[in-house]
């Protein structure tokens, strides 16, 4: 089954680090992912940039709305995910339990699935 694992990052979080810092959170994960690709949990996994460099979009009456960040109304932010292919929900909480981000951030479990179904 596949699974996404959100990283829901607190705003404000990445440049409240050093640089140094920074990097380590990063080594962190980078050496998760390679251990998830190494047990074949792993299908795609990437870190995103803070929600500063975003654009929000949405479509009213035909025309294309566009908003840049940072978006101040957001206390948080999507800051990467991991797409797993794995037994089941159990199996993916238990590996969301052992992504270093959790904690510093909120890991959001969510199976894949078409839009039409509950």
């Amino acid at each position: 089954m596949a699974y996404l694992l959100l990283i829901v990052e607190p705003r404000g979080q990445r440049e409240a680090r050093t640089e140094e810092q920074g990097r380590e959170v990063y080594a962190q994960m980078v050496a998760f992912g390679a251990g998830l690709k190494e047990r074949g949990l792993l299908t795609a996994s990437q870190s995103l940039r803070s929600d500063v460099h975003a654009v929000r979009l949405r479509k009213q009456d035909g025309k294309c709305l566009l908003k840049d960040g940072p978006f101040a109304e957001a206390k948080e932010m999507i800051g990467g995910f991991f797409l797993l292919d794995c037994a089941g929900k159990d199996e993916a909480i238990a590996i969301a339990a052992e992504c270093p981000a959790a904690q510093w951030a909120t890991i959001e479990v969510r199976e894949l699935g078409p839009c039409f179904e509950d």
